[in-house]
């Protein structure tokens, strides 16, 4: 085990603190999807210890000090960050650093992301490369920390190792985090009943404490397996766990757990004996076997314990306990989310026992496949299309367009052009402002397919300000296409094959896999911001349809789309909110190959025929459908 440097973390018998008269750094931190603790900013961390100074098991509502922060509030007491409009609950703990670390100092360092801005790293990383930075080490091989790149401090820049793309990094002076001397603060009795008053009956107030019931619930339920399934044949002992007295007037039951003998009790497994039975029998007026006294213990100072709840969440629920997943519910809208958290809260404030669990990933992808059992799609010619950058070919007459399509009506009817909004009795409204030879402000025509009538100047004006002039023309009404519509889908390639697995709701058939692969590049004339760079996330784009009749007629139409250039488009991202990247336009696929938890899997029994609706709106069908 290699020495810590001026740096490290400073840990003590594993408790996550120092002695009490040593001077530390307090970071707060919390635990994303990928198990990394992620540091929050030293302005937050400020805050979070004021609220502590005045309430060690409170809440600190983060909002009021980073507005990207409102929907957050931590739980000192049960040390989760709960977040409000989805009900996610992330662990968070307190980390201690030496004052000479990078912390102490307020130096950052951060990554340029892909979109521009900057990313901080994780704060034993941070720590790492301002060692090294102030040693004047011309790089930084980050491998022994677990990360493959390479810091270059004479470029200021970050090399994947694997892939050799480089990245920008910078240092910059921020505040410096929160020194802390001394004890470490005692837990303090929640003001409940008679002895301290009513509690605050806001909903702020309302909301943190459903929120510490059901973080003490959870808590409490893995605990309560993790010793459960360890501790067979080593007697009946329990472990204690600590509530809060929100919603019972008695009083406040620490932790028990002692610090474990030396040596011998193994990292985030406080609380047990040398004999190895859970030692959580003692509450803080209980001694231990032998006179030795436990000592006090607060849940804020132990990170083992927020590992070992972690790990603890993937033992087996219990019997007759409702498990709520607190991601996703069988649906794809925002509320979803909300509703499971909140339910888990309500029903814990109400003593009613749940689990809350992880949702259940979506399957993205098939089971591996040799090469040699990727076939060709029956009936469907080639396996592969490309659509390479070219110019739009730009009719010579706007008016050829419009006429090509249109009947002159001699006594149109008293009625409103739905375009320029005056009667189509009258002139045209762009009388004046748009002039064409040929072309009357009072001409009148109607559209051969659907019948509707416009001025033809109006349409002519319609015509012109498209971002792309490709000789076919759409009904503002009715939307219906005249000519072959095409759209502004980037260069990229599309692949399709057949694959020896089926789709959930088509066990009979095998599956037609889609790939879609588009690369970054430059914005074209007809693109939103001509000569500006655009991204393409998520590629390539896996997309799946089941090998059948009406299976195949839609991977031909899809065919036929992407030679138009019309499944993706360049725009804003509903999902992310990022402007000029690639985005699917109008056509739906369907991305999960085993499930159906985001709604864009199987089974679903319409999928096949709301395509078909989408690609006819589109303009795209077959030859023999076309009037």
């Amino acid at each position: 085990m290699s020495r810590p440097g001026p740096g490290a973390l400073i840990s003590i018998n594993g408790l996550g603190f120092p002695p009490q008269n040593l001077a530390r750094v307090v970071v707060w931190e919390w635990l994303n999807e990928y198990s990394r603790w992620r540091p929050y900013t030293a302005t937050v961390c400020h805050h979070i210890e004021n609220v502590l100074k005045e309430d060690a098991r409170g809440s600190v509502v983060l909002g009021q000090v980073d507005a990207q922060l409102v929907p957050y509030i931590i739980d000192l007491q049960s040390m989760h960050q709960f977040r409000q409009d989805t009900g996610t609950m992330r662990p968070v703990r307190r980390n201690f650093y030496d004052p000479s670390s990078a912390p102490g100092k307020g130096i950052v360092w951060e990554w340029e992301n892909d979109g521009g801005s900057w990313t901080p790293y994780d704060m034993d990383i941070c720590i790492t490369i301002q060692n090294a930075y102030e040693k004047q080490h011309p790089w930084l091989d980050l491998s022994s920390l677990g990360f493959g790149y390479v810091i270059y401090f004479n470029s200021m820049s970050q090399m994947n190792r694997q892939t050799q793309r480089k990245r920008r990094v910078r240092r910059r002076m921020d505040l410096a985090y929160p020194l802390t001397i001394g004890s470490i603060p005692k837990s303090q009795s929640w003001p409940v009943g008679a002895n301290s008053g009513q509690p605050c009956s806001c909903q702020q107030c309302l909301l943190v404490n459903s929120t510490r019931a059901a973080s003490n619930a959870i808590l409490a339920s893995q605990r309560r397996k993790m010793y459960q399934a360890s501790g067979n044949g080593t007697g009946t002992g329990t472990l204690p766990v600590r509530q809060s007295n929100t919603f019972n007037g008695t009083g406040t039951t620490l932790w028990a757990g002692g610090t474990g003998p030396p040596g011998g009790a193994a990292k985030g497994e406080p609380g047990r004996s040398p004999g190895g039975a859970p030692g959580g029998n003692f509450s803080r007026s209980q001694s231990a076997p032998g006179g030795a006294q436990l000592p006090r213990q607060n849940n804020l100072n132990r990170p083992g314990t927020q590992r070992v709840a972690v790990l603890s969440t993937r033992a087996s629920i219990p019997p007759g306990v409702p498990a709520l997943p607190v991601k996703n519910l069988n649906g794809t809208g925002p509320v979803h989310p909300a509703l499971a958290g909140m339910t888990g809260i309500l029903m814990c404030a109400a003593g009613l026992p749940v689990c809350l669990t992880r949702a259940p990933k979506p399957i993205l992808h098939p089971p591996p496949i040799n090469k040699s059992d990727i076939k060709p799609v029956p009936g469907i010619p080639g396996i592969c299309r490309k659509t390479k950058k070219k110019q739009l070919k730009k009719s010579k007459n706007p008016e050829d367009v419009v006429r090509r399509y249109m009947q002159k009506v001699k006594n149109p009817p008293d009625e409103d052009c739905t375009i320029c909004m005056e009667r189509l009795v009258t002139a045209s409204g762009y009388e004046g402002v748009l002039r064409h030879k040929g072309v009357r402000p009072e001409l009148v025509g109607k559209l051969g397919k659907c019948g509707h009538m416009y001025h033809l100047l109006c349409l002519v004006a319609m015509y012109n300000s498209g971002n792309k002039q490709d000789g076919s023309l759409q009904c503002p009404t009715c939307k219906a296409i005249y000519g072959e519509k095409t759209g502004t889908q980037p260069p990229g390639k599309m692949e399709f094959h057949l694959i020896p697995h089926s789709l959930p709701g088509y066990t009979d058939t095998q599956t037609i896999r889609i790939v879609y692969d588009i690369p970054t590049g430059i914005q074209g004339p007809e693109h939103p911001n001509p000569g500006k760079k655009f991204t393409a996330r998520g590629f390539p784009r896996h997309c799946y349809l089941p090998d059948n009749e009406k299976g195949r007629k839609v991977l031909r139409l899809l065919i036929m789309a992407w030679d138009r250039r019309l499944i993706f488009t360049i725009g804003t991202s509903n999902t992310t909110g990022e402007s000029d990247t690639v985005v699917w336009n109008e056509i739906h696929h369907k991305t999960e190959f085993g499930s159906n938890l985001t709604g864009h899997g199987y089974p679903d029994p319409n999928y096949l025929d709301n395509v078909l609706a989408e690609l006819t709106a589109q303009g795209v069908l077959e030859p023999s459908s076309k009037d």
